[in-house]
């Protein structure tokens, strides 16, 4: 699960880390009266930043340094009826429903830092670069080196000491060594706590030498955090920070009837069992010429109800030309998807080709079944395995 930047705030203010004074806002009239909160504190300059589950906010133009409060009212006003676009969008973009109001801080050298789950490595890694900022994707792309990495216990956590050679590493000293030390103990502390997946801080930030700190401050200035779904039974406040609204419509759709669902770029739509199965398919897809229009797997005790609303959703994708059906019947009685077929053809009807591949528990029963449908689905085809199915349903949608 994701949450805002202003949630992510909140939970690194909470864990005792040095943040920016910020507020959410829905409208550009409150984000006005937000500005003029902070610039009445005497600082001289506003962040205003789009809250969306993307990166490339900077440069997309969704986020603006601001004087003066009716600057904040345009640069809300632009982003609250502009849909983001950056790499990390589709291609339609993203709508902006909320925007982050917030002091914006002077920078005197930006860092990286984050610690995530490394799956290779079976443990909780602390990552670190000296060159932090929106290039971080690039420097990760071509100079994997610059970026530290520091596995730790999965147990015992992050060692104070692991801390301390991090932070050196960064090329800090002084007082700011002392706070990035403090602060990353805490962050280890805030990502088993919450048992989160990822912690992000991009950019940490040294501030210039002022009166109150002559060797600068480190604040975390803006935080990226998702966390481990099957968890949050016992991290109920932050489940209660899900927003419907940042995800995928059929996604959720289908998550409300136990179907494991994830949208595509693709053309052929694919109902299969299994993850392991419902990765092959779509590889063999892609090798026939075609490319999936989503994954989805209706697992092995679906129901022919579950079964038929997966149909709906595949359906309701206008990219889906075909749909391709694959199932080594386990658990999943082939003949429970057969009636769900005759079912969807009957409720939703298929206007596109339906390549439908059965083998496994009462996969004769299917054939049957299937077979005496056969006039009611005119857009329905047999295939002996899956090579076959992918050949047929590739040639069907060319």
């Amino acid at each position: 699960m994701k949450i805002h930047e202003f949630q992510a705030r909140q939970l690194l203010a909470d864990a005792g880390i040095p943040v920016p004074p910020g507020r959410m806002v829905t409208t550009a009239s409150d984000a006005r009266r937000a500005a003029e909160a902070v610039l009445a504190t005497g600082a001289g300059l506003v962040v205003v930043k789009a809250q969306v589950h993307a990166g490339g906010r900077g440069k997309a133009g969704f986020v603006k340094l601001v004087r003066s409060a009716d600057d904040a009212f345009a640069a809300a006003t632009f982003m609250l009826s502009n849909r983001m676009v950056s790499p990390q969008t589709p291609p339609e973009g993203l709508e902006v429903k909320r925007v982050l109001v917030a002091e914006a801080v002077e920078i005197a050298k930006e860092y990286y830092l984050a610690i995530t789950v490394d799956r290779a490595r079976r443990t909780n890694t602390l990552m670190a670069s000296a060159e932090g900022g929106v290039e971080i994707e690039h420097v990760a792309a071509t100079r994997p080196q610059a970026i530290l990495r520091v596995p730790f216990h999965p147990v015992a956590g992050l060692a104070p000491f692991q801390a301390r050679d991090t932070a050196m590493a960064l090329g800090l000293h002084g007082k700011p060594l002392n706070q990035a030390v403090d602060l990353i103990v805490r962050l280890s502390n805030l990502f088993r706590g919450v048992d989160a997946s990822l912690l992000e801080i991009n950019p940490l930030v040294l501030t210039p030498p002022c009166a109150d700190h002559p060797q600068g401050r480190i604040i975390a200035v803006d935080a990226k955090c998702t966390f481990d779904d099957n968890a949050l039974f016992r991290q109920k406040a932050i489940a209660d920070w899900f927003d419907p609204t940042e995800e995928n419509a059929s996604e959720l759709h289908a998550a409300q009837h136990g179907l494991s669902y994830v949208a595509l770029d693709g053309n052929i739509g694919c109902l299969v069992n299994g993850a392991g199965l419902a990765m092959s398919t779509m590889d063999v897809i892609s090798l026939h010429g075609a490319s999936p229009a989503n994954f989805l797997d209706v697992g092995g005790s679906a129901s022919e109800d579950a079964v038929a609303e997966a149909f709906r959703i595949i359906l309701s994708d206008p990219k889906v030309k075909g749909v391709l059906v694959n199932i080594f019947g386990g658990i999943m009685q082939c003949d429970r998807i057969a009636r769900a077929i005759v079912g969807a053809a009957e409720t939703v009807g298929f206007s596109v080709p339906l390549v439908v591949r059965l083998e496994g528990t009462n996969v004769d029963e299917a054939r049957k079944i299937l077979d005496s449908a056969r006039d009611r689905i005119p857009m329905m085809q047999s295939a002996t395995d899956l090579t076959d199915a992918a050949m047929r349903i590739t040639r069907a949608v060319a």
